[in-house]
């Protein structure tokens, strides 16, 4: 059996950034864990760990050395699916940062959330 555990992140808006994840993940806030200096999300179902956020005083000044790839469901042709994903998390305050590419195959969009957090959508 798989050791339950939750993904912790500093945020300098705990509450903002854990709706922009809970939107672009489909994951809904964890009772009990939203205060002004702490947030939490966690997938409805069950089956995803949890996010927590908890603020911090210093801003991000560089690269994260973990981030969360958002992996569409692919419907639709799979560049499809993950343009229309990206339109979706512009649309929620993300922001694109690049394309990348692997030869001539798409391979996935780097893209920051709204609190400058990098992030990929493959």
């Amino acid at each position: 059996m798989a050791t339950h555990w939750t993904l912790g992140c500093d945020a300098t808006d705990p509450q903002r950034i854990a709706r922009f994840w809970a939107r672009a993940l489909d994951y809904v806030p964890e009772p009990g864990f939203d205060g002004p200096d702490n947030a939490s999300i966690v997938d409805p179902d069950g089956v995803g760990p949890a996010i927590g956020f908890l603020r911090v005083p210093e801003p991000k000044t560089a690269k994260n050395r973990m981030h969360i790839d958002v992996r569409v469901a692919a419907d639709a042709p799979r560049e499809q699916a993950v343009r229309a994903k990206v339109a979706e998390l512009v649309s929620f305050g993300a922001t694109v940062v690049r394309e990348e590419h692997y030869g001539d195959a798409f391979g996935h969009v780097v893209m920051l959330d709204p609190e400058g957090n990098e992030f990929c959508v493959a």
